[in-house]
């Protein structure tokens, strides 16, 4: 179960209430994904962390509709027998026709109700849907796209659900159906196809054509207008795909997207201008930076016996357990699927090139660790990383036998009341012990890139990079890379530790993305206030440079990618890494301390706004008679100023900060006040504009549906 967030005293507050008129009693609300119940990736997070504020919104006529995966039922869903009358027999007559639907709760906050369609059971009538839908919207799904054929089956019982659930309504239902990603967009088409009493919406989390494009290396956000959307989706086997995404997009009564910036790709890859910019993220609990420190103590002991060795040089033994000081080392990270080019690492990895060698040159005794979080394709852990933790768990089991002995002697000497002769304290026998475990942590390589035996190893992007640049783990080198090619776990042998864990035991998440249509990664951080480096073609980099003055000075770095060449982009990159390595502790304390104050912005408290707008704005283009929707001339969302000590002062903040060294103490005797710094920013708050809606309401559900179904195609 998600931690819910919990505003801290340095939290920005100051919503205003946004009251909607609209009587949702008679309404009810079912929100279609194929990641409802079963994590596949980010849209799971979008609907998990939000259910808890649109269950308060609608109560006991919200349902989520997902598929039925028994291995993720057993462990995340109550099943019970439904509440609802009407839905109670529309699960009995589609249970009887054929069909297997369940009927829970979803055991995460807020505890949704959610209604799981198993697809495998209705699989015999595939090929008779499949004719179906070439009859009715000219969309032809090959026999060999498994991912596709699931589409299929879900969208025709999905829009058996809500047709049955129509007619088993005592009296006319208002019913919203909110459909996400293309996977699920297929139970939209059919319904308006179908005329059925339905207020729709459907959000595209990543358009199908943009992930591909930029995958293929293509410069993407400057031809957005060029392309030819047919022959790319054709080319790349993807048309009839394409196609129900973008049917769906058509169709909807609403069609929104996760950021501005992903409307503007729609707009030229789906013809279709979003109406409604719902951004999301994950809301997950905010931490004092003591906490922090705690949690970085985990990463200290990951990088301890990943890092330990021996080397032999000539006849002599040179002992090197670690060439560097863990006080002054950063840990930085990047996360996310494995796509090289989409997600950044390409120019990370050369960006930590030239830090390497800015750190060498200006003799820097900082240490920069970086993390790639990236699952792909391997066989298991390689050995060196294996007896890395072995070593480890040696050195502290015979830590642990000493300080026993150590102890038993401390005792006997303070029973017969004297004081402890400390150079008798530790015998030979202590010391044969401890320098035997010394001798076994020898190793004659360097520290292994990955942690992982890769199944193509030649071929892998990220050690082909690698290789090129030379980062081998050396010990002449200031930076080191981890590459972890699989999802962390608090069960994993080498990184014991889940990924919350993991990132609040870092110094800065680096996402340098050239296709991210919101960016789950750098919204984490901010909410764990970790500082992270985004772009400006990502989502919520475009959200928090509207949003705050000055993004750096809360740790939000935007890397210009728009307007930027790859080589200027990679020494602005560099720049910005170079500049963090360079702060003070104190001062890397106080950006964080900022970075928290952030966590309001990506609050579904605030951004839930959007999706309210979506589903009452669907419902007056559906049910005119009923509702009427005028948008409100309300606040869009807060401008941060600058904070009120800029830049970033060295000086302590007392109530949150860990331990200090002497060092720093001396570095300024200016204090820095956490609260009183808080408390100004609250003041000097702006809010620029107006929430952009149109009242336009030409779609209807009894309009010309099926000339809309077959221009959509």
């Amino acid at each position: 179960m998600p931690l819910a967030r919990s505003l801290s005293v340095t939290s920005l507050s100051g919503l205003e209430e946004w009251d909607e008129e609209f009587d949702l009693e008679d309404a009810v609300l079912f929100e279609i994904a194929w990641e409802v119940a079963n994590k596949v990736g980010g849209i799971y997070t979008v609907i998990q962390t939000k259910a808890r504020l649109t269950s308060e919104e609608w109560g006991e006529n919200y349902f989520l509709v997902g598929p039925y995966v028994e291995s993720n039922v057993r462990t995340q869903v109550e099943l019970i027998e439904p509440t609802n009358p009407a839905l109670r027999r529309t699960i009995d007559k589609m249970n009887s026709s054929g069909c297997k639907v369940y009927f829970g709760r979803w055991l995460i906050e807020g505890s949704p109700y959610v209604v799981l369609i198993d697809i495998a059971f209705t699989a015999w009538s595939l090929d008779s849907w499949k004719s179906e839908l070439w009859e009715l919207c000219s969309i032809g799904v090959p026999w060999f796209d498994r991912e596709a054929n699931d589409a299929v089956l879900f969208g025709f019982l999905t829009a058996w659900l809500l047709g049955e659930f129509a007619a088993q309504c005592e009296q006319p239902a208002h019913i919203v159906a909110h459909f996400h990603e293309w996977l699920a967009g297929l139970g939209l088409v059919l319904c308006r196809q179908r005329q059925l009493p339905v207020a729709t919406i459907f959000t595209t989390h990543a358009t199908l054509l943009g992930r591909y494009l930029c995958a293929g290396n293509v410069d993407f956000y400057n031809n957005l207008a060029e392309f030819n959307v047919d022959k790319e989706a054709g080319d790349r086997q993807i048309y009839h795909r394409y196609c129900i995404e973008r049917a769906a997009a058509h169709c909807a009564h609403v069609f929104t997207t996760v950021s501005q910036i992903t409307a503007i790709e729609a707009e030229h890859l789906l013809k279709r201008k979003p109406g409604v910019y719902p951004h999301v993220t994950a809301c997950v609990k905010c931490l004092k930076v003591n906490e922090f420190s705690q949690k970085g103590e985990v990463t200290n002991q990951v990088v301890y016996f990943y890092f330990f060795f021996k080397l032999y040089v000539g006849d002599h033994l040179t002992i090197r357990h670690l060439d560097f000081n863990l006080d002054k080392c950063l840990f930085l990270f990047i996360a996310g699927r494995y796509e090289f080019s989409n997600k950044g690492a390409d120019i990370f990895l050369e960006a930590l090139a030239r830090l390497n060698y800015l750190l060498r040159v200006n003799h820097s005794d900082v240490t920069v660790i970086a993390f790639f979080i990236m699952p792909a394709r391997t066989n298991n852990f390689n050995v060196e990383t294996l007896k890395g933790q072995a070593v480890r768990k040696q050195l502290w089991d015979t830590a642990q036998t000493v300080k026993e002995r150590f102890g038993k002697k401390l005792y006997e000497s303070l029973l017969v009341g004297q004081l402890p002769d400390v150079s008798k304290m530790l015998d030979k026998e202590d010391f044969t012990i401890m320098k035997r475990a010394i001798f076994a942590t020898q190793r004659q390589c360097q520290p292994p890139i990955c942690t992982h035996n890769m199944l193509e190893d030649s071929s892998d992007p990220i050690l082909n990079c690698v290789r090129r640049i030379g980062l081998f783990n050396s010990s002449a080198d200031r930076v080191k890379i981890i590459f972890h090619p699989e999802f962390l776990s608090s069960t994993s042998p080498l990184l014991p530790m889940d990924y919350e864990e993991f990132v609040r035991g870092c110094h800065l998440g680096v996402f340098p993305s050239y296709y991210e249509p919101w960016g789950y990664t750098p919204a984490e951080c901010t909410v764990m206030g970790i500082p992270s480096i985004s772009t400006n073609l990502s989502g919520f980099g475009c959200f928090m440079e509207e949003h705050i003055a000055d993004p750096t000075a809360y740790g939000i770095y935007i890397l210009d990618r728009r307007c930027r060449g790859v080589d200027e982009s990679c020494n602005q990159l560099t720049s910005f890494l170079f500049q963090f390595c360079k702060q003070s502790r104190r001062q890397r304390i106080i950006q964080r301390n900022r970075t928290e104050r952030l966590s309001d912005l990506l609050d579904w408290k605030y951004l839930g706004r959007y999706y309210i707008a979506a589903r009452h704005m669907a419902l007056a283009k559906a049910f005119p008679d009923t509702f009427i929707y005028e948008p409100q001339d309300t606040t869009a969302g807060f401008r941060y100023p600058r904070p009120a000590s800029v830049p970033p002062s060295p000086a302590l903040s007392r109530h949150s900060s860990p331990h200090h060294s002497e060092a720093e103490d001396n570095e300024d005797d200016e204090r820095y006040d956490e609260d009183l710094e808080a408390e100004k920013d609250k003041v000097n708050i702006r809010q620029p504009y107006t929430l952009p809606m149109k009242n336009n309401y030409t779609s209807s559900v009894t309009g010309s549906l099926l000339c809309e179904v077959n221009a959509a195609t």
